[in-house]
Parts: C-alpha cells; sequence; structure tokens
C-alpha cells in the first residue's frame, strides 16, 4: 500500500513558539515565503530513512587525496551543515555529490538511488546551488529559468507560474526580461537559487548560500530552507559562516584532512568536543585545531594593547 503524501506545512505567524530544542530554526519572514515553500516542497510520499548516504568515498587527484574514505549519511527532513577548514575537502565532496565530479572510490546514493548505476533518476533528485553562480549569460533571466525547467521535463504553465513567483520572491521581476550578463552577482545568486527549486528536488545541495546576497535575501532564503524541510525535502549546506550555520541547521559534520572528525547536533557536537556550553565557532577551533591560532592571536592583540 501508498504511503499517505505527506501533509504540507505552513507557519502562521504569531503562532506557537519552537518547543525547547528547536530554537535554533530562523523566524519567518512572510506568508508568501512559506506558501511558495510548501508548494515547491517534493510531491513524495511521507517517509524516514536517509535521503544522502556516502560510503567509502574518496576523490584523488594524482597522488593527492582530496576526501578520504568518507562515510555520512544525512536523513530526510534535515538541514544538515557540512563545515570544514579550506582546502578540508568540502567543495570536492559536493561537486561529487551534484554528480560534477566521480568519486576516486565509493558510493553515493540519493534517495536510494547509486549516483553511478542510476545518475539521471538520482540528479533529478537534487536542486544544485554552487558557491559560483555560473549562468547563461546571453539568455535573459525569464529565458534561464524556461531552459532548467525544460532541463527537467517540467515545461508547461505549471513551471512557469512557480519561476514567477519564485522570481517575485526575490525582487527579480522587473529583471525578467534583461539579460543575464546585466544581473548583478546578487542577482545571479537569487537566479541560480531560484533555479535549484523549479523542479521540486528532494534534495537541495549548496555551497556558501548567502554569498553575495542582501540581509534581507538571505533571510528570504533562510525562510525557505526550514519551510521546504518542513514539507518533506532536504538540505546539504556548507558554509564559513558558522552563526548561520548554528542557527539554521539540524545536524552537523565538520571534515578535516579529507575525513568526518565530529558529527551530531550542536549538543551533541559539545560533548564530542568537551567544549561545555560553547558556540559552533568554539567547537570548530577545537575539533580543526584553530584553538591555537585563536589564543596566538588573542596574545599578540594582549601585548599590542600593553
Amino acid at each position: 500500500m501508498a504511503k499517505p503524501e505527506r501533509e504540507r506545512v505552513v507557519t502562521v505567524e504569531g503562532g506557537p513558539t519552537p518547543a525547547e530544542g528547536e530554537g535554533r530554526r530562523a523566524p519567518p519572514t512572510g506568508g508568501r515565503t512559506r506558501h511558495l515553500a510548501a508548494d515547491l516542497a517534493p510531491p513524495i510520499a511521507a517517509g524516514d530513512g536517509d535521503m544522502l548516504v556516502l560510503e567509502g568515498v574518496t576523490k584523488r587527484y594524482g597522488r593527492f587525496t582530496a576526501v578520504q574514505g568518507l562515510d555520512l549519511s544525512v536523513p530526510r527532513g534535515r538541514i544538515f551543515g557540512f563545515l570544514g577548514p579550506n582546502g578540508a575537502g568540502k567543495t570536492t565532496t559536493i561537486r561529487m555529490i551534484a554528480g560534477v565530479l566521480m568519486p576516486t572510490a565509493g558510493r553515493i546514493r540519493i534517495g536510494g538511488d547509486d549516483l553511478a548505476d542510476n545518475p539521471d533518476n538520482a540528479k533529478a533528485r537534487i536542486g544544485y546551488i554552487p558557491d559560483r553562480p555560473f549562468l547563461y549569460e546571453k539568455l535573459t533571466g525569464g529565458e534561464f529559468l524556461t531552459f532548467v525547467a525544460g532541463l527537467w521535463g517540467k515545461g508547461g504553465e505549471e513551471s512557469e507560474e512557480r519561476a514567477r513567483r519564485l522570481m517575485e520572491l526575490f525582487n527579480l521581476s522587473q529583471w525578467k526580461n534583461e539579460l543575464v550578463e546585466s544581473y548583478s552577482h546578487g542577482m545571479r545568486q537569487k537566479l541560480l537559487i531560484s533555479s535549484a527549486f523549479l523542479h521540486q528536488p528532494e534534495l537541495i545541495v549548496v555551497d556558501e548560500p548567502m554569498v553575495g546576497l542582501d540581509p534581507k535575501a538571505a533571510r528570504i532564503l533562510k525562510d525557505l530552507f526550514r519551510t521546504y524541510v518542513d514539507n518533506g525535502g532536504t538540505v546539504f549546506l556548507s558554509s564559513h559562516t558558522l552563526e548561520v550555520v548554528e542557527v539554521l541547521c539540524d545536524d552537523l559534520a565538520i571534515i578535516h584532512e579529507g575525513a568526518v572528525i565530529a558529527r551530531g547536533t550542536m549538543d551533541e557536537l559539545r560533548t564530542q568536543a568537551q567544549a561545555g556550553e560553547a558556540d559552533l565557532e568554539e567547537i570548530f577551533l577545537k575539533v580543526t585545531g584553530g584553538d591555537e591560532v585563536a589564543e596566538i592571536v588573542a596574545t599578540l592583540q594582549a601585548g599590542g594593547e600593553g
């Protein structure tokens, strides 16, 4: 018997305060964002299980190993933060998940589909937002979204309406018929985000989502992520903005030198790092060895003040 379709969740402003333990969720920005996010959520049956599974994933470039035997699972319906210092293997991992790079060894499964054995099905479950918004500059914003929808076989009035609402949400409506080459960096980022949600993917994979966004757009995106997840989607997010990650993410993993060195909720990370009530920045520095650098900087600053 088919499982019942997940009930769409739309948070109402002025409603109950999140229960204890859910206080990290980003506060709502408006009904328009939340209703659109509910419509963008994947049309899948309710269910538990892992949306993303990596088993022994390794990526080598010649003699250099960028990612080493990575094992990771991401449950459905969560915002999962993926952190690490520069050069730790974050972007390489994200590009392998998105199908842009092939692993040297290991397996990646998206919603149960093996990325190597069933690449079309696996990739259709993903909306990918890379750290750099490279777009087709000789298309207008509206044409670009139509093009992307067509790639996923999602053309027609429904996709056109979804594209229109996304452009309206990110204040791009007046730029719909302008060439992408005239867009600012922030506008390109908003157009890229819109394109990732267009085909109603089950998993959003995003690298540095807030780069180039103004405060209003960043707040809208945070609310979009949360409501999308509440309605059955999953977000795999990498960012150096630890304050955003701590507030937004349900689970976190920290990667260092190509391997996961810590994994869990904020409370679990505090326990693993023996960090008391430390915030994410303190935990991150402690487990990656950056606390030694912070101590040196603090010492230098104290010496300068003397």
